[in-house]
């Protein structure tokens, strides 16, 4: 048996009945992801050596400054999914609407909307700390034939075909899921190809990290604070280690191979919370349940959330099963 490791483009091949649609539809994104995650991979690593870092002036419609770089991703996603006439419409972090991209036809016959955060964490670029790409895919639900609409977005978590991220770190990983469990590619720089290195990816049922700003104690809901402090106390394997790093992939990344929980709660300064739903909170749960993890607003499940406009913000707790099922429960009592 050869131990020669699967590429990424293999293993979508000789996967491909784990997704319910053609085959080559999946790849055909999958392989506009992989094709953009390379060129920003590439970008990314240069960072420090040219004037690419910094902010590009312009504010995005989170009202956070836009780093040139997450500009510059932004537009590399867009270009390679426009291109691949399987992509109906295209909502970004960075873009106020969601955009159209009709079929080559000119007969609007693309099937998939794509969700994506071209770049996450990336007010950490400047101090190199890791940064991703998070992406999430859905089927239309209007007509084949006509335009994109806003509905062919806001669907239901649960309602995903396909989600994923790239982290750019010390080496550059792909994850992603169709539903059938959750596999890690790693790129090989010299090669520029993804190969299988993390196959069937779970969290443990119990960790021992909590991810949380900390720093805003004060403004979390009291649920929220008991259940620091329960990570605080010694008892058992307790206290728990935290570790934040401030940039959603990196740290969801590490709590799903060591296991940990990962919390950014409503507050009163973000009543709302502040992670978007649909291209962070939603593809992060797809991968999460896939793990088998589990993630949720704190009450409700987080791929079941209705939503009603394309940049809606939810509290997100995520991560080992037990650990988010205790946080839960800390939610409830302090109601």
């Amino acid at each position: 048996m050869s131990h020669k490791k699967q590429t990424l483009g293999e293993f979508i091949i000789e996967n491909q009945t784990s997704f319910k649609y053609s085959s080559g539809e999946l790849s055909s994104l999958l392989n506009s992801i992989r094709l953009a995650a390379k060129v920003v991979n590439h970008e990314v690593n240069k960072a420090g050596l040219v004037d690419i870092i910094g902010a590009a002036g312009d504010t995005n419609v989170q009202g956070e400054d836009q780093q040139k770089l997450d500009v510059y991703a932004n537009d590399k996603f867009i270009q390679t999914l426009t291109k691949r006439n399987i992509v109906c419409g295209i909502a970004s972090e960075e873009e106020d609407d969601f955009i159209t991209i009709n079929s080559q036809d000119e007969n609007h016959q693309n099937k998939y909307v794509v969700l994506i955060d071209p770049l996450d964490g990336s007010s950490n670029i400047d101090v190199n700390v890791s940064v991703g790409t998070i992406f999430s895919i859905y089927r239309r639900v209007t007509p084949v034939g006509t335009p994109v609409q806003l509905e062919d977005f806001l669907q239901k978590g649960s309602e995903q075909v396909a989600a994923g991220y790239v982290v750019y770190g010390t080496s550059t990983m792909l994850v992603y899921t169709t539903g059938d469990g959750v596999n890690g590619f790693t790129l090989n720089p010299a090669i520029g190809s993804f190969y299988l290195s993390h196959p069937s990816m779970t969290f443990p049922e119990d960790g021992t990290i909590y991810s949380v700003n900390e720093g805003n104690y004060i403004h979390f809901p009291q649920g929220v604070k008991d259940y620091i402090k329960y990570c605080q106390e010694e008892e058992g394997d307790r206290p728990y280690t935290s570790r934040y790093i401030g940039s959603l992939v990196s740290d969801f990344h590490r709590n799903m191979i060591k296991g940990g929980i990962y919390l950014y709660p409503q507050s009163s300064k973000n009543p709302n919370g502040k992670l978007r739903l649909l291209y962070e909170c939603n593809p992060m749960a797809f991968l999460a349940e896939q793990a088998n993890g589990k993630s949720s607003d704190g009450f409700i499940r987080t791929m079941d959330v209705e939503p009603t406009e394309l940049h809606e913000r939810v509290p997100f707790i995520c991560g080992s099963k037990n650990m988010v099922e205790k946080a839960e429960e800390f939610m409830r009592n302090a109601q």
